[in-house]
Protein backbone atom coordinates (compact mmCIF):
# COMPACT_ATOMS: atom_id res chain seq x y z
CA UNK A 1 0.00 0.00 0.00
CA UNK A 2 1.74 2.89 -1.06
CA UNK A 3 0.55 6.58 0.94
CA UNK A 4 2.46 8.86 -1.05
CA UNK A 5 -0.95 11.09 -1.23
CA UNK A 6 -2.55 12.52 2.10
CA UNK A 7 -5.84 11.89 0.58
CA UNK A 8 -5.29 8.30 0.42
CA UNK A 9 -3.69 8.80 3.77
CA UNK A 10 -7.04 9.77 5.09
CA UNK A 11 -9.36 7.84 3.26
CA UNK A 12 -7.14 4.68 4.39
CA UNK A 13 -7.40 5.99 8.35
CA UNK A 14 -10.92 6.47 7.98
CA UNK A 15 -11.53 2.43 6.66
CA UNK A 16 -10.02 1.49 9.78
CA UNK A 17 -12.26 3.69 12.09
CA UNK A 18 -15.23 2.94 10.41
CA UNK A 19 -15.02 -0.84 10.16
CA UNK A 20 -13.22 -1.21 13.22
CA UNK A 21 -9.78 -3.03 11.63
CA UNK A 22 -6.37 -2.57 13.14
CA UNK A 23 -3.75 -1.96 10.94
CA UNK A 24 -2.37 -5.44 10.05
CA UNK A 25 -5.52 -6.13 8.84
CA UNK A 26 -6.70 -3.76 6.37
CA UNK A 27 -2.62 -4.54 4.67
CA UNK A 28 -3.77 -8.26 4.62
CA UNK A 29 -6.93 -7.41 3.12
CA UNK A 30 -5.84 -5.76 0.47
CA UNK A 31 -2.99 -8.11 -0.27
CA UNK A 32 -5.35 -10.34 -1.21
CA UNK A 33 -7.44 -7.67 -3.38
CA UNK A 34 -4.39 -6.65 -4.85
CA UNK A 35 -3.48 -10.14 -5.55
CA UNK A 36 -6.56 -11.35 -6.96
CA UNK A 37 -6.69 -8.44 -9.41
CA UNK A 38 -2.93 -9.30 -10.87
CA UNK A 39 -1.66 -6.51 -8.52
CA UNK A 40 -3.68 -3.34 -9.53
CA UNK A 41 -2.16 0.10 -7.76
CA UNK A 42 -3.56 1.91 -4.47
CA UNK A 43 -6.03 4.56 -6.60
CA UNK A 44 -9.04 6.15 -5.20
CA UNK A 45 -10.90 4.16 -7.55
CA UNK A 46 -9.62 1.08 -6.82
CA UNK A 47 -10.17 1.88 -3.23
CA UNK A 48 -13.90 2.42 -3.55
CA UNK A 49 -13.88 -0.90 -5.46
CA UNK A 50 -11.97 -2.75 -2.15
CA UNK A 51 -14.38 -1.11 -0.17
CA UNK A 52 -17.68 -2.14 -1.83
CA UNK A 53 -16.59 -5.87 -2.06
CA UNK A 54 -14.89 -6.26 1.21
CA UNK A 55 -16.63 -4.09 3.64
CA UNK A 56 -19.93 -2.59 2.14
CA UNK A 57 -21.65 -6.01 3.45
CA UNK A 58 -20.43 -5.94 7.11
CA UNK A 59 -22.88 -2.69 8.12
CA UNK A 60 -26.95 -2.39 7.20
CA UNK A 61 -26.02 1.17 5.60
CA UNK A 62 -23.42 1.46 2.54
CA UNK A 63 -21.53 4.85 2.48
CA UNK A 64 -21.61 7.28 -0.03
CA UNK A 65 -18.85 9.41 -1.29
CA UNK A 66 -21.22 12.32 0.05
CA UNK A 67 -21.06 11.10 3.45
CA UNK A 68 -17.16 10.48 2.71
CA UNK A 69 -16.59 14.21 2.12
CA UNK A 70 -18.67 15.23 4.97
CA UNK A 71 -16.64 13.44 7.32
CA UNK A 72 -14.50 15.11 9.44
CA UNK A 73 -10.83 13.45 8.70
CA UNK A 74 -9.82 11.45 11.82
CA UNK A 75 -6.27 12.61 13.73
CA UNK A 76 -3.52 11.33 11.68
CA UNK A 77 -0.98 9.31 13.94
CA UNK A 78 2.76 9.35 12.48
CA UNK A 79 3.69 6.28 13.98
CA UNK A 80 0.52 4.45 12.34
CA UNK A 81 1.66 6.01 9.03
CA UNK A 82 5.16 4.19 9.13
CA UNK A 83 3.92 0.93 10.37
CA UNK A 84 1.71 1.51 7.01
CA UNK A 85 4.46 2.77 4.63
CA UNK A 86 6.20 -0.59 6.15
CA UNK A 87 3.83 -3.16 5.51
CA UNK A 88 3.85 -2.18 1.97
CA UNK A 89 7.41 -2.64 1.64
CA UNK A 90 6.46 -6.50 2.96
CA UNK A 91 3.71 -6.58 0.58
CA UNK A 92 5.51 -5.86 -2.44
CA UNK A 93 8.42 -8.47 -1.14
CA UNK A 94 5.53 -10.44 -0.48
CA UNK A 95 4.08 -10.40 -4.07
CA UNK A 96 7.57 -10.43 -5.90
CA UNK A 97 7.84 -13.86 -4.61
CA UNK A 98 4.86 -14.88 -6.41
CA UNK A 99 5.10 -13.43 -9.85
CA UNK A 100 7.43 -14.89 -12.41
CA UNK A 101 11.09 -13.60 -13.14
CA UNK A 102 9.52 -12.02 -16.26
CA UNK A 103 6.80 -10.29 -15.14
CA UNK A 104 8.51 -8.79 -11.97
CA UNK A 105 9.73 -5.52 -13.47
CA UNK A 106 5.99 -4.67 -15.01
CA UNK A 107 4.60 -6.27 -11.67
CA UNK A 108 6.68 -3.91 -9.14
CA UNK A 109 6.28 -0.80 -11.93
CA UNK A 110 2.26 -1.52 -11.12
CA UNK A 111 2.56 -1.32 -7.98
CA UNK A 112 4.32 1.86 -7.20
CA UNK A 113 3.46 5.61 -7.38
CA UNK A 114 5.00 7.20 -8.34
CA UNK A 115 7.36 4.92 -10.18
CA UNK A 116 10.59 6.18 -8.60
CA UNK A 117 10.19 4.37 -5.33
CA UNK A 118 11.57 5.53 -2.09
CA UNK A 119 14.20 3.20 -0.05
CA UNK A 120 14.04 2.50 3.29
CA UNK A 121 16.85 4.68 3.42
CA UNK A 122 15.52 7.46 1.77
CA UNK A 123 12.81 7.09 4.14
CA UNK A 124 15.08 7.32 7.56
CA UNK A 125 16.57 10.42 6.08
CA UNK A 126 13.41 12.30 5.78
CA UNK A 127 12.64 15.81 6.20
CA UNK A 128 12.43 16.80 10.34
CA UNK A 129 8.80 18.23 9.01
CA UNK A 130 8.03 14.73 8.02
CA UNK A 131 9.27 12.95 11.25
CA UNK A 132 7.41 15.30 13.30
CA UNK A 133 3.71 15.56 13.02
CA UNK A 134 1.53 18.23 15.07
CA UNK A 135 -1.82 16.83 13.45
CA UNK A 136 -1.17 13.66 15.40
CA UNK A 137 -1.48 15.38 18.90
CA UNK A 138 -3.41 18.81 18.17
CA UNK A 139 -7.07 18.71 16.75
CA UNK A 140 -6.37 22.01 14.71
CA UNK A 141 -2.71 22.26 13.56
CA UNK A 142 -2.91 25.17 12.03
CA UNK A 143 0.48 27.23 11.11
CA UNK A 144 0.87 30.73 12.54
CA UNK A 145 0.00 33.72 9.94
CA UNK A 146 1.75 36.24 11.72
CA UNK A 147 5.54 33.87 12.08
CA UNK A 148 4.84 32.74 8.32
CA UNK A 149 4.90 36.11 7.10
CA UNK A 150 8.21 37.79 8.59
CA UNK A 151 10.41 39.43 6.53
CA UNK A 152 13.73 39.43 9.16
CA UNK A 153 14.74 35.86 9.13
CA UNK A 154 18.40 35.78 9.80
CA UNK A 155 18.71 39.08 10.88
CA UNK A 156 21.96 39.77 13.59
CA UNK A 157 20.07 42.11 15.70
CA UNK A 158 22.99 42.28 18.76
CA UNK A 159 26.86 41.24 18.65
CA UNK A 160 30.39 40.41 20.50
CA UNK A 161 33.41 40.12 19.44
CA UNK A 162 34.46 39.66 15.93
CA UNK A 163 34.64 37.42 13.76
CA UNK A 164 37.29 36.64 10.87
CA UNK A 165 35.62 35.78 7.52
CA UNK A 166 31.85 36.28 6.98
CA UNK A 167 30.93 32.41 7.71
CA UNK A 168 29.20 31.08 11.08
CA UNK A 169 29.79 27.59 10.75
CA UNK A 170 30.80 24.69 13.21
CA UNK A 171 32.21 21.00 12.03
CA UNK A 172 29.22 19.06 13.33
CA UNK A 173 30.74 18.14 16.62
CA UNK A 174 33.38 15.90 14.87
CA UNK A 175 35.82 17.29 17.70
CA UNK A 176 33.42 18.52 20.70
CA UNK A 177 33.45 16.69 24.15
CA UNK A 178 30.53 17.57 26.67
CA UNK A 179 30.22 17.12 29.90
CA UNK A 180 29.12 18.18 33.41
CA UNK A 181 32.10 20.20 34.77
CA UNK A 182 31.60 18.76 38.72
CA UNK A 183 31.53 14.85 39.60
CA UNK A 184 28.12 13.13 39.32
CA UNK A 185 27.96 13.16 43.12
CA UNK A 186 27.82 16.87 42.85
CA UNK A 187 25.37 16.92 40.60
CA UNK A 188 21.67 16.25 39.17
CA UNK A 189 21.69 13.33 37.53
CA UNK A 190 18.10 11.76 38.11
CA UNK A 191 14.77 12.90 39.52
CA UNK A 192 14.32 13.69 43.59
CA UNK A 193 11.71 13.51 46.03
CA UNK A 194 10.83 17.51 46.97
CA UNK A 195 7.37 18.99 48.48
CA UNK A 196 9.04 18.24 52.25
CA UNK A 197 11.03 21.13 53.78
CA UNK A 198 10.85 22.65 57.21
CA UNK A 199 11.02 26.50 57.56
CA UNK A 200 13.78 25.66 60.27
CA UNK A 201 15.71 24.02 57.14
CA UNK A 202 15.21 26.62 54.45
CA UNK A 203 17.38 29.37 57.41
CA UNK A 204 19.89 26.72 57.73
CA UNK A 205 20.41 26.63 54.15
CA UNK A 206 19.96 30.75 54.06
CA UNK A 207 22.38 31.28 56.86
CA UNK A 208 25.19 28.73 55.50
CA UNK A 209 25.23 31.39 52.62
CA UNK A 210 26.46 33.83 54.49
CA UNK A 211 28.97 31.65 56.34
CA UNK A 212 30.10 30.33 52.36
CA UNK A 213 30.84 34.19 51.89
CA UNK A 214 32.47 35.43 54.74
CA UNK A 215 35.67 34.60 54.33
CA UNK A 216 35.67 35.94 50.71
CA UNK A 217 34.29 39.62 52.51
CA UNK A 218 36.80 39.55 54.86
CA UNK A 219 39.68 38.45 53.06
CA UNK A 220 39.24 40.91 50.08
CA UNK A 221 37.94 44.14 52.24
CA UNK A 222 40.50 43.30 54.87
CA UNK A 223 37.76 43.10 57.96
CA UNK A 224 39.28 42.20 61.31
CA UNK A 225 35.83 41.65 63.12
CA UNK A 226 32.17 41.82 62.56
CA UNK A 227 29.16 43.26 64.77
CA UNK A 228 25.93 42.30 66.01
CA UNK A 229 23.27 43.92 64.21
CA UNK A 230 21.05 45.03 67.05
CA UNK A 231 24.28 46.51 69.10
CA UNK A 232 24.29 49.72 69.59
CA UNK A 233 27.32 51.82 69.01
CA UNK A 234 28.14 55.24 68.64
CA UNK A 235 31.29 54.73 66.36
CA UNK A 236 31.11 53.17 62.93
CA UNK A 237 31.39 49.66 63.07
CA UNK A 238 30.87 46.45 60.42
CA UNK A 239 27.95 44.21 60.36
CA UNK A 240 27.32 41.13 58.21
CA UNK A 241 24.00 39.96 57.20
CA UNK A 242 21.65 39.54 54.52
CA UNK A 243 19.17 42.09 52.76
CA UNK A 244 15.33 41.35 53.52
CA UNK A 245 11.88 43.85 53.42
CA UNK A 246 9.90 44.59 56.62
CA UNK A 247 6.76 43.31 55.06
CA UNK A 248 5.17 41.38 51.96
CA UNK A 249 5.46 44.11 49.78
CA UNK A 250 8.51 45.43 47.52
CA UNK A 251 11.73 46.43 48.41
CA UNK A 252 12.30 50.39 48.66
CA UNK A 253 14.95 52.28 50.66
CA UNK A 254 12.26 52.69 53.58
CA UNK A 255 11.71 49.26 54.02
CA UNK A 256 14.86 47.95 53.89
CA UNK A 257 16.62 45.48 56.71
CA UNK A 258 19.25 43.52 57.30
CA UNK A 259 19.20 40.12 58.83
CA UNK A 260 22.22 39.21 60.74
CA UNK A 261 23.77 35.58 60.39
CA UNK A 262 23.26 32.91 63.58
CA UNK A 263 27.30 33.43 65.01
CA UNK A 264 27.61 36.91 65.21
CA UNK A 265 24.11 38.38 65.15
CA UNK A 266 21.75 35.39 66.24
CA UNK A 267 19.70 35.53 63.75
CA UNK A 268 18.36 38.86 64.32
CA UNK A 269 17.52 42.02 62.26
CA UNK A 270 17.44 45.94 62.09
CA UNK A 271 16.67 48.32 59.61
CA UNK A 272 18.88 50.27 57.33
CA UNK A 273 18.98 54.05 56.76
CA UNK A 274 20.49 54.75 53.09
CA UNK A 275 20.51 58.20 53.01
CA UNK A 276 24.02 58.88 53.35
CA UNK A 277 24.95 56.65 50.23
CA UNK A 278 25.41 58.31 46.99
CA UNK A 279 25.62 54.96 45.49
CA UNK A 280 23.59 51.38 46.05
CA UNK A 281 22.41 48.47 44.02
CA UNK A 282 20.93 45.96 46.39
CA UNK A 283 17.93 43.02 46.43
CA UNK A 284 15.84 41.18 48.94
CA UNK A 285 18.25 37.83 49.62
CA UNK A 286 21.65 39.69 49.04
CA UNK A 287 25.21 38.83 50.89
CA UNK A 288 27.00 41.79 52.32
CA UNK A 289 28.81 43.34 55.00
CA UNK A 290 28.23 47.17 55.33
CA UNK A 291 29.35 50.29 57.62
CA UNK A 292 27.81 52.03 59.88
CA UNK A 293 26.77 53.66 62.99
CA UNK A 294 23.40 51.95 65.23
CA UNK A 295 23.15 54.39 67.61
CA UNK A 296 19.88 52.55 69.38
CA UNK A 297 20.49 49.08 68.39
CA UNK A 298 17.07 49.58 65.78
CA UNK A 299 18.26 50.91 62.63
CA UNK A 300 21.58 51.62 61.02
CA UNK A 301 22.87 54.55 59.57
CA UNK A 302 25.38 52.84 56.46
CA UNK A 303 28.01 54.97 55.68
CA UNK A 304 29.66 51.79 53.17
CA UNK A 305 28.72 48.90 51.43
CA UNK A 306 30.98 45.98 51.03
CA UNK A 307 29.95 43.44 48.14
CA UNK A 308 31.53 40.12 47.63
CA UNK A 309 33.73 39.35 45.54
CA UNK A 310 32.99 36.29 42.34
CA UNK A 311 35.07 33.28 42.04
CA UNK A 312 38.11 32.30 40.39
CA UNK A 313 37.73 30.80 36.39
CA UNK A 314 38.15 27.29 35.99
CA UNK A 315 41.98 26.44 35.02
CA UNK A 316 42.32 22.39 33.51
CA UNK A 317 45.74 20.83 34.14
CA UNK A 318 46.86 19.67 30.85
CA UNK A 319 49.92 18.12 29.51
CA UNK A 320 52.62 20.29 27.58
CA UNK A 321 51.15 18.43 24.19
CA UNK A 322 47.67 19.30 24.85
CA UNK A 323 48.86 23.20 25.74
CA UNK A 324 51.27 22.83 21.79
CA UNK A 325 47.04 21.61 20.40
CA UNK A 326 45.82 24.20 21.23
CA UNK A 327 47.33 26.89 19.36
CA UNK A 328 46.08 25.70 15.82
CA UNK A 329 42.96 24.68 16.73
CA UNK A 330 40.10 26.11 15.10
CA UNK A 331 36.67 28.04 16.98
CA UNK A 332 34.09 25.92 17.81
CA UNK A 333 30.64 27.07 17.02
CA UNK A 334 27.83 26.16 20.04
CA UNK A 335 24.10 27.56 19.35
CA UNK A 336 21.88 28.46 21.93
CA UNK A 337 17.85 28.41 21.80
CA UNK A 338 15.62 28.48 24.46
CA UNK A 339 11.73 27.87 24.11
CA UNK A 340 8.62 28.28 23.82
CA UNK A 341 9.54 26.38 20.19
CA UNK A 342 5.84 27.17 19.26
CA UNK A 343 4.11 30.77 18.74
CA UNK A 344 1.22 31.15 20.78
CA UNK A 345 -1.75 30.82 18.35
CA UNK A 346 -0.09 27.52 16.87
CA UNK A 347 0.59 24.04 18.06
CA UNK A 348 2.47 23.13 14.55
CA UNK A 349 5.90 24.22 16.36
CA UNK A 350 6.90 25.47 13.21
CA UNK A 351 9.77 27.73 14.71
CA UNK A 352 11.34 24.66 16.06
CA UNK A 353 11.67 23.06 12.67
CA UNK A 354 13.10 26.24 11.29
CA UNK A 355 15.89 26.09 13.96
CA UNK A 356 16.44 22.16 12.72
CA UNK A 357 16.74 23.43 9.43
CA UNK A 358 19.38 26.06 10.90
CA UNK A 359 21.30 23.61 12.46
CA UNK A 360 21.42 21.42 9.49
CA UNK A 361 22.76 24.21 7.55
CA UNK A 362 25.39 25.62 9.94
CA UNK A 363 26.25 22.59 11.56
CA UNK A 364 26.94 23.47 14.85
CA UNK A 365 29.63 21.27 16.92
CA UNK A 366 26.94 22.15 20.03
CA UNK A 367 23.29 23.13 20.41
CA UNK A 368 22.24 24.15 23.76
CA UNK A 369 18.74 23.79 23.66
CA UNK A 370 16.63 25.36 26.68
CA UNK A 371 12.91 24.76 27.57
CA UNK A 372 9.77 24.96 27.52
CA UNK A 373 9.35 22.71 24.89
CA UNK A 374 5.39 21.74 26.03
CA UNK A 375 4.81 25.60 27.34
CA UNK A 376 2.42 25.37 29.97
CA UNK A 377 1.71 28.91 29.17
CA UNK A 378 0.23 27.96 25.62
CA UNK A 379 -3.51 28.78 25.02
CA UNK A 380 -4.33 25.31 23.86
CA UNK A 381 -2.29 24.04 26.56
CA UNK A 382 -4.20 25.87 29.15
CA UNK A 383 -7.82 25.05 27.72
CA UNK A 384 -6.70 20.94 27.44
CA UNK A 385 -7.32 20.92 23.74
CA UNK A 386 -4.25 18.36 22.84
CA UNK A 387 -5.36 14.77 21.97
CA UNK A 388 -2.67 13.25 23.79
CA UNK A 389 -0.59 13.21 26.76
CA UNK A 390 1.79 15.82 27.53
CA UNK A 391 4.74 13.39 27.39
CA UNK A 392 3.88 11.95 23.91
CA UNK A 393 4.09 15.48 23.09
CA UNK A 394 7.67 16.25 24.46
CA UNK A 395 8.28 12.76 22.82
CA UNK A 396 7.69 13.59 19.69
CA UNK A 397 9.46 17.03 20.14
CA UNK A 398 12.48 15.02 21.11
CA UNK A 399 12.13 12.61 18.05
CA UNK A 400 11.83 15.72 15.71
CA UNK A 401 15.25 16.82 16.95
CA UNK A 402 17.29 14.13 17.50
CA UNK A 403 16.24 12.25 14.10
CA UNK A 404 16.23 15.86 12.15
CA UNK A 405 19.73 16.71 13.52
CA UNK A 406 21.60 13.70 13.03
CA UNK A 407 23.06 14.42 9.68
CA UNK A 408 24.30 17.44 11.38
CA UNK A 409 26.37 15.62 13.94
CA UNK A 410 26.05 18.52 16.40
CA UNK A 411 25.87 17.60 20.03
CA UNK A 412 22.49 18.32 21.40
CA UNK A 413 21.78 19.61 25.38
CA UNK A 414 18.76 19.51 26.54
CA UNK A 415 17.94 21.82 29.65
CA UNK A 416 14.55 21.70 31.32
CA UNK A 417 12.26 24.88 32.23
CA UNK A 418 9.72 25.29 35.31
CA UNK A 419 7.22 26.20 32.17
CA UNK A 420 7.35 22.43 30.84
CA UNK A 421 4.17 20.97 31.77
CA UNK A 422 4.88 17.55 31.41
CA UNK A 423 7.82 18.00 34.07
CA UNK A 424 8.68 17.98 37.58
CA UNK A 425 7.54 21.31 38.95
CA UNK A 426 11.21 22.14 41.63
CA UNK A 427 14.12 23.92 41.48
CA UNK A 428 16.38 22.89 40.91
CA UNK A 429 15.06 21.14 38.50
CA UNK A 430 16.00 17.18 37.52
CA UNK A 431 17.42 16.26 33.61
CA UNK A 432 14.46 14.86 31.25
CA UNK A 433 13.19 11.05 31.98
CA UNK A 434 11.03 10.31 29.53
CA UNK A 435 12.71 10.29 26.63
CA UNK A 436 15.18 7.66 25.68
CA UNK A 437 17.77 8.50 22.42
CA UNK A 438 18.28 5.29 20.53
CA UNK A 439 22.13 3.82 20.95
CA UNK A 440 23.06 5.63 17.82
CA UNK A 441 22.59 9.39 19.26
CA UNK A 442 23.31 8.32 23.17
CA UNK A 443 26.78 9.90 22.26
CA UNK A 444 25.53 12.96 21.27
CA UNK A 445 22.24 13.54 23.26
CA UNK A 446 22.63 15.29 26.62
CA UNK A 447 19.98 15.60 29.35
CA UNK A 448 21.13 17.84 32.25
CA UNK A 449 19.45 19.58 35.50
CA UNK A 450 18.72 23.06 35.55
CA UNK A 451 21.08 25.06 36.39
CA UNK A 452 23.90 23.33 35.34
CA UNK A 453 27.90 24.12 34.46
CA UNK A 454 29.04 22.36 31.64
CA UNK A 455 32.55 22.06 30.02
CA UNK A 456 32.71 21.99 26.65
CA UNK A 457 35.90 21.30 25.17
CA UNK A 458 37.83 22.78 28.40
CA UNK A 459 35.28 26.06 28.17
CA UNK A 460 32.96 26.51 31.25
CA UNK A 461 29.24 27.19 30.66
CA UNK A 462 26.81 28.02 33.05
CA UNK A 463 23.40 27.49 32.35
CA UNK A 464 19.40 27.75 33.40
CA UNK A 465 17.20 28.53 32.16
CA UNK A 466 14.93 30.05 34.77
CA UNK A 467 14.39 34.10 34.03
CA UNK A 468 16.30 34.90 37.09
CA UNK A 469 17.21 38.33 35.29
CA UNK A 470 13.25 39.38 35.11
CA UNK A 471 12.94 38.37 38.77
CA UNK A 472 15.78 40.09 40.17
CA UNK A 473 14.84 42.94 38.31
CA UNK A 474 11.66 43.19 39.61
CA UNK A 475 12.92 43.26 43.02
CA UNK A 476 16.02 44.91 42.96
CA UNK A 477 16.57 49.06 43.67
CA UNK A 478 19.52 51.07 42.92
CA UNK A 479 20.43 54.85 42.77
CA UNK A 480 23.11 55.46 40.68
CA UNK A 481 23.70 59.27 39.52
CA UNK A 482 25.69 58.61 36.82
CA UNK A 483 23.27 55.72 35.89
CA UNK A 484 24.25 52.47 34.95
CA UNK A 485 22.97 49.22 32.91
CA UNK A 486 20.61 47.28 34.75
CA UNK A 487 21.20 43.97 32.67
CA UNK A 488 25.26 45.00 33.95
CA UNK A 489 24.07 44.85 37.80
CA UNK A 490 22.14 42.01 38.04
CA UNK A 491 24.89 39.76 36.28
CA UNK A 492 27.10 41.29 38.43
CA UNK A 493 25.24 40.22 41.55
CA UNK A 494 24.32 36.87 40.77
CA UNK A 495 28.65 36.24 39.76
CA UNK A 496 29.50 37.85 42.88
CA UNK A 497 26.84 36.15 44.84
CA UNK A 498 27.94 32.94 43.45
CA UNK A 499 24.62 31.45 42.69
CA UNK A 500 22.59 30.82 39.73
CA UNK A 501 19.51 32.08 42.11
CA UNK A 502 20.47 34.35 44.71
CA UNK A 503 17.46 36.19 44.97
CA UNK A 504 15.38 35.58 48.32
CA UNK A 505 12.29 35.24 48.52
CA UNK A 506 11.88 33.57 45.21
CA UNK A 507 9.37 34.98 42.49
CA UNK A 508 5.56 33.57 43.18
CA UNK A 509 6.04 30.96 39.63
CA UNK A 510 9.23 29.59 41.65
CA UNK A 511 8.76 26.06 43.74
CA UNK A 512 12.40 25.76 45.52
CA UNK A 513 13.97 23.05 46.96
CA UNK A 514 15.99 24.50 49.32
CA UNK A 515 18.21 21.05 50.72
CA UNK A 516 18.56 20.47 46.86
CA UNK A 517 18.82 24.36 46.12
CA UNK A 518 22.67 24.49 48.03
CA UNK A 519 23.67 21.86 46.92
CA UNK A 520 22.78 22.36 43.15
CA UNK A 521 22.03 25.88 42.60
CA UNK A 522 25.95 27.50 43.21
CA UNK A 523 28.07 28.28 41.01
CA UNK A 524 31.30 25.74 41.59
CA UNK A 525 33.66 28.75 39.70
CA UNK A 526 32.67 31.38 37.86
CA UNK A 527 32.11 30.49 34.49
CA UNK A 528 33.68 31.72 31.00
CA UNK A 529 30.29 31.95 29.58
CA UNK A 530 27.24 32.22 31.17
CA UNK A 531 23.80 31.92 29.59
CA UNK A 532 20.67 33.15 30.90
CA UNK A 533 17.35 33.42 28.54
CA UNK A 534 15.05 35.94 29.59
CA UNK A 535 11.55 37.67 28.39
CA UNK A 536 13.76 41.12 28.58
CA UNK A 537 15.65 42.28 26.03
CA UNK A 538 18.37 39.96 24.20
CA UNK A 539 22.08 40.95 25.12
CA UNK A 540 25.79 39.80 24.79
CA UNK A 541 28.17 41.53 27.23
CA UNK A 542 30.98 40.70 29.18
CA UNK A 543 30.95 41.40 32.79
CA UNK A 544 34.00 40.37 35.11
CA UNK A 545 35.68 38.58 32.85
CA UNK A 546 32.55 36.40 31.83
CA UNK A 547 30.88 36.74 28.69
CA UNK A 548 26.59 36.58 29.59
CA UNK A 549 24.51 36.56 26.83
CA UNK A 550 20.25 36.63 27.00
CA UNK A 551 19.60 35.07 23.28
CA UNK A 552 15.96 35.52 23.93
CA UNK A 553 13.07 33.34 23.32
CA UNK A 554 13.08 31.28 20.07
CA UNK A 555 9.05 33.13 20.04
CA UNK A 556 7.56 35.95 21.32
CA UNK A 557 3.83 35.80 21.10
CA UNK A 558 2.64 35.26 17.87
CA UNK A 559 5.61 36.37 15.84
CA UNK A 560 9.12 35.11 15.63
CA UNK A 561 11.90 35.34 18.52
CA UNK A 562 15.84 35.16 18.39
CA UNK A 563 18.65 32.44 19.23
CA UNK A 564 21.96 32.46 20.10
CA UNK A 565 25.21 31.39 18.49
CA UNK A 566 28.97 31.42 20.35
CA UNK A 567 32.40 31.11 18.62
CA UNK A 568 34.23 29.61 21.55
CA UNK A 569 38.01 28.54 21.56
CA UNK A 570 40.19 27.50 24.68
CA UNK A 571 42.88 29.67 26.02
CA UNK A 572 46.19 28.63 27.07
CA UNK A 573 46.52 27.69 30.45
CA UNK A 574 49.80 29.73 30.93
CA UNK A 575 48.90 32.89 29.98
CA UNK A 576 49.98 35.92 32.20
CA UNK A 577 46.72 38.15 31.52
CA UNK A 578 43.59 35.71 31.35
CA UNK A 579 41.52 36.46 27.71
CA UNK A 580 37.82 34.98 27.28
CA UNK A 581 37.42 32.14 25.33
CA UNK A 582 34.42 34.03 23.82
CA UNK A 583 35.85 35.19 20.17
CA UNK A 584 32.66 36.05 19.12
CA UNK A 585 28.54 35.67 20.02
CA UNK A 586 25.74 36.84 17.94
CA UNK A 587 21.89 37.22 18.78
CA UNK A 588 19.90 36.23 15.24
CA UNK A 589 16.29 36.37 14.06
CA UNK A 590 14.41 32.84 13.72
Amino acid sequence: MNLSSSWLQIQVMELCVTYRLKEKGIVYEWIAFSSSRNGVPLTAENLNIFEHENFSKRVNKPRTMTTRKNYQAPTLDLHTIEDLVQAEEEEENLLDSYTTPGRTTSQKRALSTPENRQSKKLLNARSPRLLFSPASFSPSPTPSQKYSSRTNRGEVVTSFGTVKGSTWRGMGGRSASVQLLTAPEDSITKRFKYMFQKIFDIREVLNSRIEDLTPSLTSHHHIEEFRPVAMPSQEPVTFLGQIGCDSNGKLNAKSMILQGDLEHSSGMQVALDLSELKEYSLFPGQVLALNGINSTGRRIVVSQIYEAVSLPFYSPERELEEEDDLEGAEPQMVLVACGPYTTSDSITYDPMMDLIDVINKDQPDVCILLGPFVDSKHEQIENCQLTVTFQEVFKQCMKGIVEGTRSSGSHLVFVPSLRDVHHDFVYPQPPFHCFEPTKDDKGRVHFVSDPCTLNINGVVFGVTSTDVLLHMSAEEINSSPGGSDRFTRIVKHILTQRSYYPLYPPAEEMNVDYECFQLYAQLPVTPDILIMPSELRYFVKEVLGCVCTNPGRLTKGHVGGTFGRLLVQEQKSGKVERQTPCVAAQVVKI
